[in-house]
């Protein structure tokens, strides 16, 4: 099995992939005016509107109702992802904090409210497994 994408439900498509696309810098590749999709070496982020949830089951999805679910963006170095978003993210949850399993994270809400962490390893373990993870 292989994890092909996490996918967003949002009733705002074009606001949600202009955030995107400003805090990854990766455009998006508009499949639907009601779907986009982000591609990386290591997975996809899929944007699809609200109107897309009933061909998925009633009530299957909501928008903006997401209390669980954390997207781990992996960054060369927090603090200057940290000055990068000042202009692009509107709710820091924290500053770049060191975390107890050796991560500098720092965590915002995208525009919908969902949770984003932007890390970097600091320990050396914590280093290697991202490492391993990247080249398998």
């Amino acid at each position: 099995m292989q994890l092909a994408a996490t996918r967003i439900i949002t009733d705002d498509v074009d606001a949600l992939v202009a955030f995107y696309e400003a805090v990854t810098g990766i455009t998006a590749e508009r499949l639907h005016p009601m779907f986009a999709e982000l591609r990386t070496p290591s997975g996809t982020l899929a944007i699809a509107s609200s109107a897309t949830v009933p061909l998925l089951g009633h009530d299957a999805a909501e928008a903006r109702a997401n209390r669980s679910i954390t997207l781990d963006l992996l960054v060369d170095d927090v603090d200057e992802t940290y000055k990068a978003l000042q202009d692009v993210v509107e709710m820091f949850v924290n500053e770049p904090t060191v975390m107890p399993w050796g991560n500098r994270s720092l965590l915002v809400r995208d525009p919908d409210g969902n949770l984003l962490n932007f890390f970097t390893p600091i320990s050396e373990a914590a280093q290697s497994r991202f490492t391993n993870a990247a080249q398998d």
